[in-house]
């Protein structure tokens, strides 16, 4: 496996570590995101402990309006952040 394989296997390992609800492996809880963004993008996304800022987040990633952050929605907040990254790296 390449490296880069090995980085996209740990983001879908981390996105299955939090959506731990029964029967729900594939989406993520507004609170299960919230753990997520808090535990794993605490240096990358500015007031992650602030609850508006997380339901912003969150209604903006849940695109068919179900409730919940599917992996298509989830990966749509991990492009958003390495975007990001990459032209804060270009920066230092």
């Amino acid at each position: 496996m390449t490296k880069l394989e090995e980085y996209l296997e740990g983001i879908i390992n981390i996105f299955h570590q939090y959506s731990v609800r029964v029967g729900n492996f594939d989406t993520l809880s507004k609170g299960e995101l919230k753990q997520l963004i808090t535990k794993e993008l605490a240096t990358t996304i500015k007031n992650t402990k602030d609850q508006p800022t997380i339901d912003k987040i969150f209604q903006e990633l849940d695109a068919d309006r179900d409730g919940q952050v599917n992996f298509n929605e989830f990966a749509s907040l991990v492009a958003q952040v390495l975007k990001t990254a990459h032209v804060n790296i270009h920066k230092e």
